[in-house]
């Protein structure tokens, strides 16, 4: 009688959460995999997601380019799998002439640049 009590207490405890050593191993695993698909031209630099999701990693990858600018990637990265994915690279910021009124009342264009960053409400 006492072994399904037992059996039903250990199974009502929560999981224990993974250790600090196992968190690091995890993020070198990320790091590993999605290194391996860092595109070979320019200098890459590499923020891993601490934890990423349930199921996947995440790394954000940003790749500097000769002309000065810079390609930005997702990598996912599958945890049962242990595979890595990358996105294709984002577009580069477009820049946009905006009417801009002068502090005498002229107008003249502003340049800015923009994405297709925006807020969104969860």
């Amino acid at each position: 009688m006492r072994l399904p009590v037992l059996l039903i207490a250990l199974a009502a405890t929560p999981a224990l959460a993974s250790s600090d050593e196992a968190w690091e191993q995890f993020r070198a695993e990320v790091e590993q995999a999605c290194t391996a698909l860092a595109p070979a031209e320019g200098e890459t630099a590499i923020e891993i997601n601490p934890f990423g999701s349930e199921s996947y990693g995440a790394a954000l990858l940003i790749t500097t380019l000769a002309d000065g600018g810079a390609d930005r990637y997702v990598c996912i990265y599958d945890k049962k799998a242990k595979t890595a994915e990358l996105t294709a690279a984002f577009e580069q910021p477009k820049d946009v002439s905006m009417p801009a009124a002068t502090s005498g009342g002229n107008v003249v264009p502003e340049e800015t640049t923009k994405t297709d960053t925006h807020l969104v409400k969860p």
